[in-house]
């Protein structure tokens, strides 16, 4: 009789290690699991920044230089302005100078 309870025993100490090993490793599996998806959600994050970062120098460097094309545009525009303003300074200066001159 004290042999089956030794042996009851010893399989009641058996069981307890089984499951305390079982919960280590349980918590071992779910330490790794949070620890991988940390690492994939800062790899998405890193990847999602990259990509913005990326689109936005695109769109940046497409509105400058569509911003240097309407600068040229408008220069063209003032410099013409000057070139005609100049000219009707000029015959505005000459009118007046024989104005003054034929009085």
């Amino acid at each position: 009789m004290a042999d089956v309870l030794r042996k009851i025993k010893q399989a009641e100490q058996d069981a307890e290690k089984q499951l305390a090993d079982a919960q280590a490793e349980v918590g071992k599996i779910a330490a790794e699991a949070r620890r991988q998806s940390v690492q994939l959600i800062a790899d998405a994050t890193d990847g999602s920044v990259s990509d913005t970062q990326a689109t936005l120098d695109a769109a940046r460097a497409k509105a400058n230089k569509e911003a240097e094309g309407v600068a040229k545009e408008g220069q063209k525009v003032v410099d013409a302005i000057e070139s005609s303003a100049a000219d009707r300074k000029d015959k505005a200066v000459a009118h007046l100078l024989e104005k003054v001159n034929s009085q």
